[in-house]
């Protein structure tokens, strides 16, 4: 039953692998404690029964966005059960879920990522291929505002070098078009030129960026170099790759950007995802009020 269900996920609502394994690992969690207090049939699931699961999710320590995404997997699931005919009515229809903390993205300074930028510039030794790769690579991130697995997922013609802009496949298999700035072009022509070719292999294929195998580039190893370099900053920020998406897009409101342009070059569906950068962007300017205002 959940097996059909995770194929209707892939297949029939084109979602990610990651989500299909996420509710798949969710239901399973929550199949499991029904047995345990003898509830082995789907049919037999009452509102009291899923709300004692979310309790003591809850009561362990759950994090709310966990409880969140498990009840939005038990409603989704018992929604596709009734309109297949698995079960007669739906115990989830009243069920709620805690509403999702809305913390503040860790962004940098525009001056700490020009930092960190010179870092992986001067540290792109032109004999080693990995160097230009990881600068292309963070340039990329910070210019365009990528997720990481957009941009490992890129190949070669996906981008255009004539007008700095790159095709990308984004979530729910939409695609859109994200431009980049100059030091991300130079960095890339750079890579494409001494790099690229020094690390391909015959099985590479397309890939825009490879790993030292000659593979395309895991997402962990962006990872690892962007803590490589902002070790070698003055900043003691340890941003994840998702946090230079974070950053660059709370730059380009600060810098006068408008919110729905932003929401289109970070591909986000509904406009409320791309507005928690705007409390971002208001909150520094609150705090270097207090900090420079003689009457704050």
């Amino acid at each position: 039953m959940i097996e059909r269900f995770a194929d209707h996920l892939a297949i029939e609502r084109n979602r990610s692998e990651h989500t299909v394994a996420a509710y798949r690992a969710d239901l399973r969690a929550l199949d499991q404690q029904l047995a345990e207090v003898g509830i082995d049939e789907w049919s037999q699931v009452r509102l009291a029964d899923l709300r004692s699961y979310l309790g003591d999710l809850d009561r362990a320590g759950a994090a709310r966005s966990t409880i969140a995404r498990r009840s939005a997997a038990i409603r989704s699931f018992f929604g596709w059960a009734v309109r297949t005919g698995v079960v007669a009515s739906d115990p989830s229809l009243r069920l709620a879920s805690p509403k999702r903390s809305r913390h503040l993205p860790a962004v940098l300074r525009q001056d700490e990522a020009a930092e960190l930028m010179h870092v992986a510039e001067v540290s792109a030794d032109d004999a080693d291929p990995v160097h230009l790769r990881d600068r292309a690579v963070l340039e990329l991130l910070y210019s365009s505002g990528l997720r990481v697995g957009e941009l490992v997922g890129l190949d070669i013609d996906d981008c255009d070098r004539g007008t700095r802009t790159v095709r990308v496949l984004g979530k729910g298999n939409k695609e859109r078009t994200v431009p980049y700035g100059v030091p991300a072009a130079d960095a890339l022509d750079a890579w494409l030129q001494q790099g690229r070719p020094a690390l391909a292999t015959p099985t590479s294929g397309p890939a825009l960026f490879l790993g030292a195998r000659g593979g395309r580039l895991d997402p962990r190893t962006v990872r690892r170099s962007l803590d490589a370099a902002q070790r070698q900053t003055s900043t003691g920020e340890r941003l994840s790759p998702h946090g230079l998406r974070h950053t660059a897009a709370t730059h380009l409101l600060e810098g006068g950007a408008d919110l729905r342009m932003v929401q289109e070059l970070l591909g986000h569906s509904s406009l409320a995802t791309t507005q928690i950068y705007t409390h971002v962007s208001v909150e520094r300017l609150r705090r270097s009020y207090r900090q420079a205002h003689p009457r704050a």
